[in-house]
């Protein structure tokens, strides 16, 4: 398996899946010595934090957390969540109004792989692009609160003969006791959880307070940092990937990896997801297990 010397790496504790592990000397495999990869290209969407439980649901209106590829389009030009050009037929672009939008390539519940597979190709394929969908969740930079922007959103829709062009609903919830109740409907039936933005809410770029997500086992990406080598049963292959989360820490990932991908683990400055059940006091995240390596967008 490859791994990437680096030097003047100083020795430092990190946490891997809850538990204090002292930093195993990775100036065999270490830290790039560029600049630290950024995860997507923030400057031109709006992200989500972690819904916390202080939080008060009637200040926000509810959707349910889509599964998909995040896609934004400029009014020309439709965009992955980095800025690369998605090649989307010509009949679908032009389909799109000269309006911007931000939302979600999608299939539906439980179809991400796929999905993946349709809309990172080169060359486009009709039937398949056929069954996407684009579903809007809001309008970078238009001016007014989030309560407005949604409703700009349905009248945009409900003007385009495109049916394949959906608004993500939104809805209100009262209470605490109203919002895990949803919660637990949506995950039964298969969905991935909640986000919830902020009514009176403006727009803007990068990670926001005032937009958030809700899973019942939460998840967030990290990029790799560095390969750390395994020991024991893992002796020769990854034990565990360093990572950077959305908040510039670091901590090991050790983990929910198969044999395969121990053996060809993610490269330096892939992006990864990981579930998690809780935070450290210092924000860190806790019992945390690989999920799935994102793909470049």
């Amino acid at each position: 398996m490859p791994f990437f010397p680096v030097s003047n790496l100083r020795r430092r504790t990190i946490l891997s899946a809850g538990v204090l592990v002292p930093w195993l000397g990775l100036s065999r495999i270490g830290l790039a010595a560029t600049p630290t990869p950024q995860l997507g290209n923030i400057e031109n969407v709006m992200l989500a934090k972690p819904w916390q439980a202080t939080l008060n649901p009637a200040d926000f209106l509810v959707s349910e957390k889509l599964d998909g590829v995040r896609a934004v389009w400029n009014g020309s030009v439709l965009r992955f969540r980095s800025g690369r050009i998605i090649s989307a037929p010509p009949w679908f672009l032009a389909g799109l109004p000269a309006t911007a939008l931000d939302g979600e390539l999608w299939l539906g519940r439980q179809s991400f792989d796929r999905l993946s597979g349709i809309v990172r190709r080169e060359l486009p394929l009709e039937d398949e692009w056929r069954t996407v969908r684009y579903m809007v969740f809001d309008l970078p930079r238009e001016p007014g609160p989030f309560v407005q922007r949604a409703a700009r959103i349905r009248n945009l829709v409900a003007a385009s003969p495109q049916l394949w062009l959906k608004a993500v609903e939104q809805t209100e919830v009262a209470d605490a006791a109203s919002l895990q109740t949803r919660l637990n409907a949506l995950v039964a039936a298969g969905g991935e959880g909640l986000v919830l933005h902020r009514a009176d809410a403006l727009w803007a770029s990068g990670r926001s307070d005032a937009l958030r997500k809700l899973k019942a086992a939460p998840d967030e990406e990290g990029t790799v940092l560095a390969q750390i080598p395994g020991k024991g049963k893992y002796q020769g292959r990854m034990g565990a990937l360093l990572l950077q989360t959305p908040d510039d820490q670091r901590f090991a990932l050790g983990t929910g990896f198969s044999d395969a991908l121990r053996a060809n683990p993610p490269p330096i400055g892939a992006m990864v997801t990981y579930r998690y059940r809780d935070r450290t006091a210092s924000g860190l995240p806790k019992f945390a297990s690989f999920l799935r390596v994102r793909d470049v967008e």
